[in-house]
């Protein structure tokens, strides 16, 4: 993986699908793969959902946006639990055929909101990690996907004018610049491998991890917070 430092400085609109797409053709066979018993597994990441309800909330948030419905207080803590609730006598099968259809047809419609969901494609390529980890499955915020999702997270965090960083990463060749241009002083630094980053950029358990963060805390990363 060589993405060089600069390609991040302007949005690419085909890049949230393409990171949908990459996710979803590995993803969506797993899952079927699956028993029941591995959908009521517990969450490290989202503490109170199983696999299911993770599930649920992704596939519920694509539909949202293929079908453009964003009533008042969509996505608050209440809007998931009351798509996960009406999801509740789905099979899971069911639930895994609307997330792979909001994965394949969420693409085009977030390239044309010009950023405003972008954030939205890195957290459900971000929920996919937190199921994979929870399948014991390799690729867990890793992946073929990885890096269109820094690329997807370089850009998401300077729109968001979030802290300046600049990640050393032991797989790119240059550092990953994310967050605000750095004003008077410099920018906050990471040094370690690049799912650690996403992990701390969104909130996710890193113990056990080798990196070395400097001019910020843990929890000033994390952009879903």
């Amino acid at each position: 993986m060589t993405t060089p430092a600069d390609v991040h400085d302007v949005r690419d609109p085909e890049l949230p699908g393409r990171l949908l797409s990459a996710e979803r053709d590995v993803l969506v066979p797993l899952l079927r793969a699956r028993t029941d018993a591995d959908f009521a597994l517990p969450t490290l990441a989202c503490p109170g959902w199983t696999v299911r309800d993770v599930l649920a909330h992704c596939s519920a948030a694509l539909t949202r946006v293929v079908e453009s419905r964003f009533e008042k207080g969509v996505f608050s803590p209440e809007s998931n639990d009351r798509d996960i609730a009406e999801r509740a006598r789905w099979t899971n099968a069911q639930v895994v055929d609307e997330l792979e259809r909001g994965m394949t047809e969420a693409g085009p419609v977030i390239a044309k909101a010009g950023g405003a969901l972008d954030v939205l494609a890195l957290g459900e390529w971000v929920h996919a990690g937190d199921v994979r980890e929870v399948l014991g499955e390799p690729g867990a915020y890793a992946g073929a996907g990885l890096p269109d999702a820094l690329a997807l997270l370089a850009h998401v965090t300077r729109e968001k004018e979030h802290l300046s960083l600049h990640a050393d990463l032991d797989d790119l060749d240059e550092p990953l610049r994310l967050g605000a241009v750095a004003g008077d002083g410099p920018p906050a630094r990471y040094i370690g491998d690049a799912p650690t980053l996403v992990r701390l950029y969104s909130g996710r358990p890193v113990s056990g991890a080798a990196y070395e963060l400097a001019g910020v805390r843990e929890g000033e990363l994390n952009i879903f917070g």
